[in-house]
């Protein structure tokens, strides 16, 4: 791990995480809620109350929750989410998701959010950066309710990531933390009922926004959604979305915000390009760089098998292992779209239960199709690398790279997608001949040898 700090003024920043954001802390009642109209926005559906029938019932006594109901014991070296000070409203919910310990990057960044200031953190999926900016957002809106009116449409956190499944996943996380507290998140994709993502803006006024870039601008163009009013801004998956060529529309989403000395900027990265620190630097103030890095690339919970194949023995060779006894729950990456139709196409044929991720599939069939997966309807999901950084499942015992990938980074990516959350995962990587010469770019990211073999005979009879 590597901390510095960019701009100067940084020393004086505090040492230790504060109880309380830079901002004070108002204890009068929540602020009431318009539309852009002066309209009153509905108080959420409430009903009246049922006069006609009364009957008196005994008051519910719960014992209210705190921490004596939640006890993790200090570790050295380790940092509790309890010592960070959190609402406990927070902390409940905290509790319910059996967080105990914070992960390096949480540790690392945290007591500085917590304050108020910029962070820029490097990790990799899965290192728990998601949980450290939406602990960051909702410790802050819980200490700092507004007063004032508000207005729908104008929110005051929001969160852009590169694909429309991260999206999702994030929007997920954040509801789950705020299970105990009167804020609300929106995830407003592509590919989804425009008017549909509009009745929840206008519903109530909503607190976080979680968008990919292109439906974000949908909103803000046509006058749904206001961003003059953002209080914390956050940009994950950075140097994905460089490389998805987003960059204009995150530079014009945030043209949009207020100055970056009148917001809280995070941005998260799992990897530090020259382009990507350049512009941090221009929408962060003086913020802090934390940087996460493996003691291994790859995670070592996960067995990685490189095949050496002839392009037309790939399907059989995946059909063979599909059938293994230890598969069940597998998900096969390939590098075009037309690769994922055409082996969707014949494991179907084949009678395996089998889904499809890629980005020409509608997102309501994307939607559907990755909840079946996560609930076991089917096990196997073919998909691009549109899934790779967006897909959180606990449980997949397996990943196939049918194609070796041209970017090393989707690599890391796609079999970090199995080994998670404690257990043990199997990787194969098929390299055929026209594919085979990418694999030294990958064995240079990932410093090691990768162990090219041919196919047990089992899995590939020869003749």
């Amino acid at each position: 791990m590597i901390k510095k700090l960019f701009g100067k003024g940084a020393s004086q920043k505090p040492a230790a995480a504060a109880a309380t954001p830079a901002r004070a802390v108002s204890e009068t009642k929540p602020a009431a809620v318009k539309s852009r109209s002066g309209a009153k926005a509905s108080e959420q559906g409430k009903p009246e109350a049922n006069t006609h029938r009364k009957r008196k019932r005994a008051p519910h006594r719960h014992k209210p929750w705190d921490l004596s109901q939640y006890v993790v014991a200090p570790a050295e070296g380790k940092t509790r989410f309890h010592d960070l000070n959190l609402p406990v409203e927070l902390m409940h919910a905290i509790a319910d998701l059996k967080y105990e310990y914070c992960s390096p990057i949480q540790a690392q960044t945290l007591p500085d959010t917590l304050q108020g200031f910029d962070v820029i953190g490097k990790g990799q999926t899965g290192t728990g950066k998601t949980a450290a900016f939406l602990i960051t957002i909702i410790n802050d809106f819980v200490n700092n309710p507004l007063t004032e009116e508000r207005y729908v449409g104008e929110p005051r956190a929001l969160i852009i990531a590169p694909t429309r499944e991260l999206v999702v996943q994030i929007a997920d996380d954040a509801s789950k933390l705020l299970k105990y507290m009167d804020l609300n998140a929106v995830a407003l994709i592509g590919g989804v009922d425009y008017d549909k993502q509009l009745k929840k803006v206008e519903r109530q006024a909503v607190d976080i926004i979680v968008a990919t870039p292109g439906r974000l601008l949908d909103f803000h163009k046509r006058g749904d959604l206001h961003l003059d009013m953002v209080e914390i801004m956050v940009i994950d998956e950075a140097d994905r979305m460089l490389d998805m060529g987003f960059i204009p529309d995150v530079k014009r989403i945030i043209s949009r915000t207020p100055k970056r000395e009148d917001r809280q900027t995070l941005l998260f990265s799992a990897t530090f390009t020259q382009d990507v620190l350049n512009l941090a630097s221009q929408w962060t103030m003086d913020p802090t760089v934390v940087e996460i890095e493996p003691e291994h690339v790859a995670t070592d919970t996960v067995e990685q098998l490189v095949y050496l194949v002839e392009s037309r023995e790939k399907l059989p060779l995946l059909k063979n292992i599909l059938k293994l006894p230890d598969v069940k729950s597998i998900i096969i990456f390939a590098n075009r779209r037309d690769t994922t139709r055409w082996l969707e196409e014949r494991l179907k044929r084949a009678g395996f239960n089998v889904g499809m991720l890629s980005g020409e599939v509608p997102q309501n069939k994307r939607t559907r199709t990755l909840e079946q997966f996560k609930s076991n309807e089917i096990n196997i999901l073919v998909a691009t690398d549109v899934a790779g950084r967006g897909i959180h499942v606990d449980g997949i015992s397996h990943v196939v790279n049918f194609d070796v990938p041209e970017d090393p980074e989707d690599y890391v990516h796609r079999i970090g997608r199995t080994g998670r959350a404690g257990s043990t995962g199997t990787a194969y990587t098929f390299a055929g001949e026209t594919d085979v010469f990418l694999l030294p770019d990958l064995e240079k990211l990932l410093g090691e040898k990768l162990g090219c073999q041919q196919p047990p005979e089992a899995l590939l009879p020869r003749h």
